[in-house]
């Protein structure tokens, strides 16, 4: 699905998402992906949902960002609690949703001046 956007310049805007891929900025990616507004790093994690660690939740949390979004796939699911325990350390909030939601979620955060994170599960 294309997204639509007022793009904001020079700032990360999802601009396409489809399964097992997102594009930022029109560049397609297939792989796990942590975004923000002015930063992307590919290959945030090689996990899928059920080998994620807290290591993987700590990379999230240390990121310059008040809310941090999960995408986790083309399904809704939750991280155990043990998992979120380095966002709740750091006082940052946390969405959790499957991956197109986090796609336009984010968007419009970005698009509103606010510091959001997402890491996406695209494997």
């Amino acid at each position: 699905m294309k997204l639509q956007m007022g793009r904001s310049d020079g700032l990360n805007t999802f601009t396409a998402y489809g399964a097992g891929y997102v594009s930022v900025n029109g560049i397609r990616h297939t792989s796990n992906l942590a975004v923000l507004p002015e930063r992307l790093i590919p290959d945030w994690t090689k996990a899928t949902f059920e080998t994620l660690t807290v290591e993987d939740i700590e990379l999230l949390a240390s990121l310059d960002a008040e809310i941090v979004l999960l995408g986790t796939g083309d399904r809704l699911r939750f991280p155990s609690p043990e998992l979120l325990r380095p966002l709740v350390r750091r006082q940052k909030g946390l969405e959790v949703m499957d991956l197109p939601a986090a796609c336009r979620t984010y968007n419009i955060l970005m698009a509103e001046g606010r510091k959001v994170a997402v890491g996406l599960l695209l494997v």
